[in-house]
């Protein structure tokens, strides 16, 4: 009875965990890549270390994400991911450097790319990984299916 109780106090405490860790970080399981009643679901499971950052590192590594997100200019599917597009007047080399440090510590299962193109007028983010790692980032970063680049 013991143990009983104890193992369905683990799991309603791990749930609450995950749930209030849900703004940087997702657990991602299961078979195949697709939704199943709204929730992503995908072959390679994913773990975003929660505790990777302190609480100032956590605060700072949100805002970033916001203003990566709010300026986005563009995205472009890549075959193994997402370019996401910028202005350097908008987001600086620094910010984008910044923003991958920490994002590596919680989610190193996430490659890296920094560009600096078009005489320095581009700034572009490539985020690519494992199998199915393109639901995970549609899911994390809020994209549609579809992204204007792509209706062109």
């Amino acid at each position: 009875m013991k143990k009983e109780t104890f193992a369905k106090k683990a799991g309603v405490a791990a749930v609450a965990m995950l749930s209030a860790a849900s703004a940087g970080a997702a657990v991602r399981n299961g078979a195949q890549e697709g939704t199943q009643r709204g929730a992503v679901v995908v072959e390679a499971p994913y773990f975003c270390n929660v505790k990777a950052l302190n609480a100032g590192e956590r605060k700072r590594h949100e805002e970033l994400t916001q203003k990566l997100l709010a300026k986005r200019q563009d995205v472009v599917e890549m075959e193994k991911g997402y370019e996401f597009q910028y202005t350097p007047e908008d987001v600086s080399v620094a910010e984008v450097a910044e923003w991958v440090v920490a994002e590596s510590k919680c989610c190193p299962f996430f490659d890296f790319h920094i560009d600096l193109e078009k005489q320095g007028q581009l700034l572009c983010l490539r985020l690519s990984g494992g199998p199915n790692i393109k639901a995970f980032i549609r899911s994390e970063f809020g994209l549609k299916e579809t992204w204007p680049s792509e209706q062109r």
